[in-house]
């Protein structure tokens, strides 16, 4: 397990994170997402043990990361901005990580290598900008590492490359309990196969969830009222958001679906649909709810 406890990290005077706390489970694929320049990166190369907090405590299986030589070998960084020795080539990148990590699995890095049509003893310079983190993605498969850090991971890939690494990462969390932690400023990259997600915004996290938990919690109701009002009809629930486009009225409440069906059975609309919530209307509900505008914060 990764355990962060009151992070705070600043740059020049700049407060880049200030007192974050968060746990992420083993075997789990976390999301952590915000606008461009919310901390996402700088959590990241803390948790990896690259930078030092200033205040708090990172640690990893009860651990402390920084400095740790020990716990590093179960931990892989994929930055955002990709980074190689001079000249080298894929396979000089293997050899190099190799020495690193004990578990480096060579006929996995050759396997995925050749699926993804890459060329090991071709310079990386030559690579393209989705072909450099496809390299990174493959050494960080292939070196035996139990915590991924991946930061803008998808940025640069084509569809089919990242459908492709996205089942690589679910893959390995399958069957060697793998955790891969995953920064994005986008929302619906993530949606599909995260199973928790954190909020980053000025430093901080705004909140850190179980998806499926979020989604059992917040239902979206198109209702047309008849005799009772939509309002006297959610009476004691929470209402997150309302929209009316003529009589019709699109309402986000945080009820569990069996309840919001019992309170639409008892308020005899003439007519209702608990409609599909996407995740990133689920995140907007939220952070309105706690004053910030999610339209800013999420593409």
């Amino acid at each position: 397990m990764i355990c962060a406890q009151q992070v705070s990290k600043s740059f020049g005077g700049t407060a880049a994170l200030d007192s974050i706390t968060a746990e992420i489970r083993t075997g789990s694929i976390y999301g952590l997402i915000g606008s461009n320049g919310a901390g996402k990166s700088t959590f990241l190369r803390i948790l990896a043990g690259i930078l030092k907090p200033d205040s708090g405590t990172v640690t990893i299986d009860d651990q402390e990361v920084f400095e740790n030589p020990e716990i590093k070998q179960h931990c892989f960084m994929i930055s955002d901005e990709q980074y190689f020795f001079s000249g080298c080539t894929p396979r000089d990148m293997k050899d190099y990580y190799k020495s690193i990590y004990p578990h480096f699995d060579e006929d996995r890095y050759r396997t995925l290598m050749k699926n993804f049509g890459l060329d090991e003893r071709r310079k990386i310079r030559t690579f393209s900008k989705g072909m450099k983190k496809q390299v990174s993605v493959i050494c960080a498969a292939s070196s035996g590492a139990d915590y991924l850090f991946c930061d803008e991971t998808f940025d640069g890939l084509d569809p089919v490359a990242r459908q492709a690494v996205k089942s690589i990462f679910a893959g390995d969390v399958a069957e060697f309990s793998a955790t891969p932690v995953i920064a994005s400023h986008n929302l619906r990259e993530l949606e599909d196969f995260c199973d928790c997600i954190g909020l980053l915004h000025r430093g901080g996290i705004l909140f850190s969830r179980d998806l499926d938990d979020m989604k059992l919690h917040i239902q979206k109701i198109q209702i047309l009222p008849d005799k009772i009002p939509e309002q006297k009809m959610l009476e004691g629930i929470e209402v997150l958001g309302i929209q009316h486009s003529g009589r019709m009225a699109t309402v986000t409440v945080r009820c569990s679906r069996q309840e919001a069906e019992e309170r639409m059975r008892a308020g005899a609309p003439l007519y209702y649909e608990i409609l599909p919530l996407s995740l990133e209307e689920i995140f907007i509900a939220e952070t309105e709810v706690n004053g910030y505008d999610a339209k800013k914060l999420i593409l």
